[in-house]
């Protein structure tokens, strides 16, 4: 097709680079955030909290898009909001490696957001008035696959991205392996003497001792493995190491926290928490690994932060102490200790490999935002000379009082449309077990298996969601649309809360089985996403029918503002509900969530013609 728009150059010119350009910001802040400060070091409570708060401009968006169509044009409001996302992506690569990162980069992706919302509103209105309708048509889809280009970008080719600078700087890894043996014969207690002499003339390198670990796999008493970790745990605090545990903030306590935040998580803890395991005579036997460098950082602030976990191998052979090592000028020389314990019920020869890593995080996604800064003014300013200049926006001239009356008539009619309030309620909890999965869902990937997690890679991570998971949920939400076509809403409208709904059950299991596969892993996500896909199109489809009527523009963009709503104040929570319940339960409290949404659906108005193709 190569007719040109109604006034003005090819649409070929810029529809494509146009929702590319809408779908990135959205991809960045909703997704790669997420990755970002979990890599950072962020806890889940703070991510999901304040991430969350990220779908605020798109709640209420609605209330600010008459001034974006009253004042100044869309292509104004287009190329203002690209150079000030731009500007937003390089500020945040400069931020990133500030001590106080967490809170001015926050501020800034707000911003993003912000800019993001008000994009969408300008991009589809130029789209709406710089094509004829059969342009419209034919370019919808078009700019939908470009759009799902985009979350490709930031799901997985910019994570995959930060992951591969993350390995390949720093220094080299190390791999340890880890033996149970059931003869006693083999069994020895490295020691920090035993370390062997190092080179200090190489270049800065991780030094490790021993190379493997062979531990007895005949229990020991319990009262003599706590003593030997409480003494690791010593040995590390004496020799320069910081405490793994996170560091708690000492906030005064408010009335709010006294009598209602408290309690409410103490209840929570005490009914779903996962249960301390009951203290047995005998336990695991324990193994003792060292670090240290092989010279001295060669700047005097330099940091080397080494990350320690399991890679492969046995679940019956885990890492108790010793995740996270930071080295410096003062300490460089000193061992810092890790321990290996056995599960006490081992009574077989198994084996595990553990790694070593001190790839340079902070550099990592610096230069993501980088890349993305670049990029993004590159669209600013190719857009600045490709976006139709001479289209008319057509503009009826009336007074203030005429302009607040169509305003507020239009809310007017929104709220009196029937069932509406159970409407609303299905726009905010059909999502409700979603809504926190996917805040939880890039933690629980990434987090080291001693934490609950699956302890895969930031590529890894990228490469399942950006194209295994976007595939599936594609593919799902193409069928989705057939099927909706064929028998219409009212038909499909259960199968499909049943299909986004029930498939957030593999996280149970994956959660329950700690699956080392990344094959597996993929299956399970692949799947969720595809049921998500599917379900979703039930979820579009019935916005679009509540917002049938005179004002379809409006009140969908009303529809789009409950929807993000009911991501938001769910994604609030879910962070401080896993820490409270842990993974598994938590991924069992998403299932349950879904329950709401299921009820409501008997009662919903919808036309049993709604989505189903008419004949001519």
């Amino acid at each position: 097709m190569t007719e040109k728009s109604t006034k003005g150059r090819s649409p070929w010119w810029w529809i494509p680079s146009l929702y590319y350009a809408e779908g990135l910001p959205y991809a960045i802040v909703m997704y790669i955030t997420v990755v970002m400060y979990k890599k950072m070091g962020v806890s889940n409570a703070e991510i999901a909290l304040y991430t969350s708060w990220l779908y605020l401009p798109w709640v209420i968006k609605p209330f600010w898009s008459p001034i974006v169509d009253v004042l100044k044009t869309k292509r104004f409001w287009v190329l203002a909001m690209q150079f000030l996302i731009g500007a937003a992506l390089g500020s945040i690569a400069l931020t990133i490696p500030l001590p106080n990162f967490f809170k001015i980069t926050i501020g800034i992706f707000w911003l993003m957001a912000f800019s993001s919302a008000t994009h969408d509103i300008a991009a589809d209105g130029l789209y709406m008035i710089g094509l004829d309708q059969h342009q419209q048509a034919w370019f919808v889809g078009i700019r939908s696959t470009f759009y799902r280009f985009a979350m490709l970008t930031g799901q997985g080719l910019l994570i995959i991205l930060a992951g591969l600078i993350e390995s390949n700087s720093g220094l080299d890894s190390v791999e340890l392996k880890a033996y149970s043996d059931v003869s006693p014969d083999v069994y020895t207690m490295a020691t920090v003497e035993d370390m062997p002499s190092i080179d200090d003339t190489d270049e800065l390198s991780i030094v490790s001792w021993p190379d493997e670990v062979v531990i007895d796999a005949e229990p020991i008493l319990t009262t003599k493995a706590d003593s030997i970790k409480a003494a690791v745990k010593a040995w590390n605090l004496a020799h320069g190491q910081p405490k793994e545990e996170e560091l708690v903030k000492e906030e005064s306590p408010t009335w709010w926290s006294v009598h209602v935040s408290d309690p409410l998580k103490q209840t929570l803890k005490n009914r779903f928490g996962e249960k301390p395991k009951p203290v047995l005579e005998k336990a695991g036997n324990v193994g003792v690994l060292f670090f240290r460098l092989n010279k001295a950082p060669e700047k005097d602030d330099e940091e080397v932060v080494i990350t320690f976990g399991r890679n492969t191998g046995s679940k019956n052979i885990n890492l108790v102490e010793g995740t996270r090592f930071v080295f410096t000028r003062e300490n460089w020389d000193q061992p810092a200790m890790a321990l290996i314990q056995l599960d006490p019920k081992l009574d077989q020869r198994e084996f595990a490999t553990f790694e070593a890593n001190s790839g340079n995080i902070v550099l990592s996604w610096s230069v993501t935002f980088i890349v993305l800064f670049a990029l993004f003014m590159f669209f600013a300013v190719y857009h600045l000379f490709v976006l139709p200049k001479d289209v008319e926006e057509e503009r009826k001239q009336s007074s203030l009082l005429e302009f607040m009356k169509n305003f507020f008539g239009t809310f007017k009619d929104f709220f009196t449309k029937e069932k509406i309030g159970i409407s609303i309620a299905f726009l905010l909890l059909y999502r409700l077990g979603e809504s926190q999965l996917v805040k939880l869902a890039a933690p629980f990937i990434l987090d080291a298996q001693e934490a609950g997690g699956l302890g895969l890679t930031t590529q890894e991570y990228g490469f399942i969601y950006g194209t295994v998971g976007l595939l599936m949920l594609t593919v799902g939400g193409i069928l989705g649309g057939f099927a909706a076509a064929k028998h219409g809403l009212k038909y499909w409208i259960w199968w499909m809360a049943i299909a986004m709904n029930i498939p957030n059950a593999v996280y149970i299991y994956m959660s329950s089985a700690l699956p080392t596969s990344t094959f597996v892993v993929a299956f399970c996500v692949g799947l969720e996403q595809f049921g998500y896909g599917f379900g979703f199109t039930a979820y579009m489809l019935y916005m679009i029918s509540v917002a049938e009527g005179k004002f379809k523009t409006a009140h969908y963009a009303l529809c789009t503002g409950f929807m993000a709503l009911g991501m938001m104040i769910p994604g609030m929570i879910s962070g401080w509900i896993q820490e409270i319940v842990g993974y598994q339960n938590f991924f069992i409290w998403v299932v349950l969530a879904t329950i709401p949404g299921f009820l409501l659906i008997r009662y919903l108005p919808i036309s049993a013609d709604f989505g189903k193709k008419q004949d001519v």
